[in-house]
């Protein structure tokens, strides 16, 4: 029987303008990551926001919002990165922008860390069709070897971000750079909203595999996405071997839906699927 890992996603880069339902406060952040935790996701991800509602990548928020869950539940709980290139957020030198990860990890709180290796225009078709411009997603190699040699100092696990297949190809170039690095994990980013990638489509999941088989043997990969109900490909992935992620960060736009009612319906296509729902122990032991 296949063994899934189950992520839930709780917020993104845009707060509640674009996802009511999304957990900003330390406190909702809390709350809904163990609720997450006991309807059967074994990660946390989170973007850390401050009291004004303001997205910050502040250590010590992470930190409150981490060490609140774990006190609860046993679940990796993982933090974000700056969105660099999103309007507003630029001229962050690459330590500055991994400075939280690091101050995570001292503080033994760092299990998994963000690395996107690539860069990516954010554009959606809608914004395409109104004649408004997106941003590129800015990701240069020293941004992303800082993010490395932070996992590896840490001994954290680096999450990869698989936007375009590209990235499989320089990830996997630079895992090989640092001989005592953590087996990232690749997190194909599947769309329906914006432009970049793959559709969420069986096709399109088997050319990223294919791709990843020839760079890599033994990586864990996950589905997921941004702008996109990933629930399609779910069956795909637990007969392939793969994890799954969902949650508000992820989720089509304006989403009704909860953090919680995400999790439980992917935790019931899995188990439909035949898949086991991995716990966090569990996680840590295959990637161990």
């Amino acid at each position: 029987m296949t063994t899934v890992w189950l992520e839930a996603a709780l917020n993104g880069p845009w707060g509640t303008d674009h996802q009511p339902n999304s957990p900003i406060s330390v406190d909702d952040c809390i709350k809904q990551g163990i609720a997450c935790a006991e309807a059967g996701a074994a990660i946390i991800h989170l973007h850390a926001y401050d009291d004004d509602g303001t997205e910050h990548h502040d250590a010590a928020i992470y930190a409150d919002i981490i060490e609140g869950i774990q006190n609860q539940v046993d679940a990796i709980v993982y933090p974000s990165i700056p969105l660099l290139g999103k309007p507003g957020v630029d001229g962050i030198t690459p330590d500055e922008r991994v400075a939280h990860q690091d101050a995570l990890g001292d503080a033994e709180l760092l299990e998994w860390a963000v690395v996107d290796p690539g860069s990516v225009n954010f554009s959606t078709y809608d914004d395409i069709e109104q004649g408004m411009t997106g941003f590129v997603y800015r990701n240069p190699e020293a941004h992303i070897r800082a993010g490395l040699s932070v996992s590896t100092t840490h001994g954290a696990t680096p999450a990869y971000a698989i936007y375009e297949p590209g990235f499989i190809r320089l990830g996997a170039a630079l895992h090989r750079q640092y001989p005592t690095l953590n087996q990232p994990i690749y997190r194909f980013m599947f769309s329906e909203k914006y432009t970049f990638g793959y559709p969420p489509e069986p096709y399109a999941l088997d050319s990223c595999l294919t791709l990843l088989e020839t760079e890599t043997t033994t990586a864990p990969w996950m589905v997921s996405g941004l702008g996109v109900d990933i629930s399609p490909l779910i069956p795909e992935a637990v007969r392939r071997g793969g994890h799954v992620r969902v949650g508000l960060e992820d989720a089509p736009l304006e989403s009704a839906h909860t953090n919680v009612e995400l999790v439980e319906r992917a935790c019931e296509q899995i188990e439909d699927c035949g898949g086991t729902l991995a716990t966090a122990n569990d996680v840590r032991t295959e990637l161990s």
